[in-house]
């Protein structure tokens, strides 16, 4: 049986004082998700909470981060509008790497079989060339390989090797051009 009045936040740490999580949320609430917002302005604001950031980053309008200082990423990646980094843990995107319109990429999540629902975290990374298309979702602790593709609308709860399509109905080989 569960027992939610026995949860606790073991195990998690947020990484900054309350006072920074609070200044983020605000900043994030009000400038960074905005359409007006520059895309070099939402860059230089997660930067400025500690991210690491590459050369050429896109990030579109309407882009939630948790957490900046648990958010790496490499030159010449592009976030979609309205995807969602829920990095209680480090996310990770290499260079050169799409995540697509809406697309979930959530390092959280809980222990079922623990009446107490325990947290069961852990990092994402993206490898370099990967895609994370439109509305996918990629769960705690995957890898998605080097220019591997997560299909639009799909779930990936494992890792996705390198060269690899990731649909609903299975895993295919990408066919590398000549």
């Amino acid at each position: 049986m569960r027992n939610l009045p026995a949860f606790t936040l073991a195990g998690y740490e947020k990484g900054r004082s309350k006072l920074v999580q609070a200044l983020w949320f605000a900043v994030m609430n009000t400038l960074f998700m905005a359409w007006f917002c520059p895309a070099r302005v939402r860059v230089a604001l997660l930067r400025a909470f500690g991210a690491t950031i590459g050369e050429g980053v896109l990030i579109r309008h309407r882009v939630r981060v948790l957490w900046p200082w648990k958010l790496t990423v490499g030159d010449h990646t592009w976030i979609g509008e309205g995807a969602w980094l829920l990095n209680l843990e480090p996310v990770t995107l290499g260079a050169h790497v799409c995540v697509s319109q809406e697309a979930l990429l959530c390092t959280g999540s809980h222990d079922h079989r623990a009446a107490d629902f325990r947290y069961r975290n852990a990092p994402i990374t993206v490898e370099d060339g990967a895609w994370i298309a439109a509305r996918a979702t990629v769960l705690a602790g995957v890898t998605v390989g080097r220019h591997a593709v997560v299909a639009a609308g799909t779930t990936l709860h494992r890792d996705l090797p390198e060269l690899t399509l990731h649909t609903a109905d299975g895993r295919r080989p990408i066919p590398v051009p000549a």
